[in-house]
């Protein structure tokens, strides 16, 4: 009995040092343009508030843009950055706007684990708005990668 008290007592020790309990403080990045939670209320509608500062994702097929077939360039819909050419659109059947890459420099990375795996999450490089998620099943005769974007987060601007 002695020995399983011991056991019990060291594996307790142990599992309370464990590195599922240790977290480390995410940073914050800092992005060109900040402005406070009641600004971006003011200058956004209520659903790109939603999805462009609070991460959230709009229904699929919701989005006038997914069937935008127009050239131009596909901007952010909060600081007006350009983020998709139209010539790198392509219509994947998932439901949201799919570009097979990003305008260079103007998109911003990190991972996201909102859904218990890892996912590629797509920021402006600007302001920090949430954007979409990019995959690895796009055009293999292209990049192979899908910029699967919420409609709600662009806003297109037509070629002269």
């Amino acid at each position: 009995m002695k020995k399983i008290i011991t056991l019990l007592t060291i594996m307790l020790f142990f599992s309370c040092n464990s590195s599922a309990q240790k977290t480390e403080a995410k940073e914050e990045k800092v992005y060109p343009v900040t402005k406070t939670d009641a600004e971006w209320k003011k200058e956004l509608t209520s659903e790109q508030y939603y999805v462009l500062r609070e991460a959230g994702t709009e229904r699929r097929y919701s989005s006038s843009l997914n069937k935008e077939s127009r050239k131009g360039i596909y901007h952010c819909a909060a600081c007006d950055t350009p983020l998709f050419k139209s010539e790198h659109k392509f219509d994947s059947g998932t439901g949201w706007p799919s570009f097979d890459r990003e305008i260079e420099g103007n998109v911003d990375y990190s991972v996201d684990y909102n859904l218990g795996y890892a996912r590629n999450e797509e920021h402006c490089a600007t302001c920090g708005g949430h954007l979409g998620h990019v995959f690895n099943d796009g055009p293999r005769k292209t990049t192979g990668k899908r910029h699967c974007i919420n409609g709600v987060a662009l806003k297109f601007v037509p070629e002269k």
